[in-house]
């Protein structure tokens, strides 16, 4: 109980401290203010961007690989030597399914852009994937109507579409849209199904496609200077290293690569956007933690200032408190707690600004912001830090006055 009465007691004196003198309380909690502010906010975009970028790559498959002709990464040097690479071939996706003990599914796509019509309604930019059955595997592309090609599709080249669940939405807004024929690219296909919402993904939507088979895609679009991409579903994460082995090995095989000739195909996989996109955000990182850190400091040489100016105008106020029996203990608390309440009025007045801020950038602009709750336990690591850091030499200077010096202090 006399515990809580003391500690009620510093709390009360701190506040009248602080309440005494408003303005140098108000411009010292400034400095405390931007710096939260900042760092949390930076952090909320860092923490939206790395969740929507988790969740776009999860979009393309966690257990897929992709083998193609050019790597995901890289710089203008090397297209112009990857561009001679010899092109990849549906053969080559068939042989290797046959040689592969670890592929699920492989499913080997080309890609192009087209305008599609219904009726009177025209839909541009339409993407047309070409591929076959393991597509629905490979690419996670489920019917949420109707149904996806079957093999019988493929193998007779037939003119039959699963359309995004966009191109659904924008050709057929008022009916069915199975059993329908559409013009795409001025071939007529006849719709069999809707796939799932799919969202977005680097900017390309992945609702507005339309799956035919590969065939057709060759004959009604060109297929002699496209290369294809293979892509190759395993069934667990962990056997995605030892696939890509496999399949560097099966891939050189089929193209009868020497062991001193280097791959003329690449093999992509998620983890290779990851390590790029976080070597990006270690950098808005750098600036949060610089930024960060130099407002905080400013904030906390405010906080040292502040009281070491209180100390000097308290003086015989400390004075008569040590005449009375306070301790050395007693002073040094009083003074560490008002550094502490500065530090938290600043906190939490940066904490709900950054949250306003972050609300407000995510529903104003394309840029994603989170805020999550470890926000509070940052709040109070910024309080214990700062306060006692910055209040520590201040409160020992008050609790090493001479009472009888400080008494007679004008």
């Amino acid at each position: 109980m006399r515990i809580l009465i003391y500690i009620s007691e510093s709390f009360k004196i701190a506040f009248e401290a602080l309440r005494a003198y408003k303005m140098r309380s108000v411009l010292t909690t400034l400095g405390i203010v931007i710096g939260v502010t900042t760092v949390i906010t930076i952090v909320a975009l860092i923490q939206g961007l790395n969740k929507s970028f988790a969740n776009q790559l999860s979009a393309i498959g966690t257990t897929t690989l992709y083998i193609q002709k050019f790597p995901w990464i890289m710089n203008d040097k090397q297209f112009f030597a990857f561009r001679n690479r010899p092109n990849l071939k549906v053969e080559d996706a068939e042989r290797l399914k046959s040689m592969s003990k670890l592929a699920v599914a492989v499913a080997p796509t080309l890609f192009t852009g087209k305008t599609t019509k219904y009726k009177e309604r025209n839909l541009e930019g339409t993407f047309i994937v070409g591929t076959t059955t393991d597509y629905m595997e490979t690419s996670n592309v489920i019917p949420e109507f109707g149904r996806f090609l079957s093999e019988s599709d493929v193998n007779h080249r037939r003119p039959l579409c699963l359309i995004g669940s966009d191109v659904a939405e924008k050709l057929f807004p008022d009916e069915d849209p199975i059993g329908k024929r559409i013009t795409v690219g001025g071939r007529r296909f006849k719709v069999i199904g809707v796939a799932e919402k799919k969202g977005s993904m680097f900017g390309q939507n992945l609702d507005q496609v339309i799956v035919i088979p590969i065939g057709i895609f060759q004959t009604a679009f060109g297929a002699r200077f496209r290369s294809v991409d293979i892509e190759v579903k395993v069934a667990r994460p962990e056997e995605l290293d030892d696939a890509e082995i496999e399949l560097t090995g099966i891939m050189r095989r089929i193209r009868g690569l020497t062991s001193d000739e280097e791959d003329n195909f690449s093999i992509n996989k998620q983890s290779q956007l990851m390590e790029t996109y976080k070597s990006l955000t270690s950098t808005l990182w750098a600036v949060a933690i610089g930024v960060g850190a130099i407002s905080l400091l400013v904030g906390g040489i405010g906080i040292m200032n502040i009281l070491l100016v209180s100390v000097t105008e308290r003086t015989r106020e400390i004075g008569i408190r040590k005449a009375l029996g306070a301790r050395r203990f007693d002073i040094m608390m009083q003074f560490l707690i008002e550094s502490l309440m500065i530090c938290a009025i600043g906190v939490a007045i940066g904490i709900a600004l950054a949250i306003g801020v972050a609300k407000f950038i995510a529903s104003t602009t394309p840029l994603p912001a989170s805020i999550t709750a470890w926000v509070a336990f940052l709040g109070l690591g910024f309080v214990l830090t700062i306060g006692l850091f910055f209040g520590i030499y201040p409160a020992r200077k008050a609790a090493r006055l001479n009472p009888i010096e400080a008494l007679r202090y004008e």
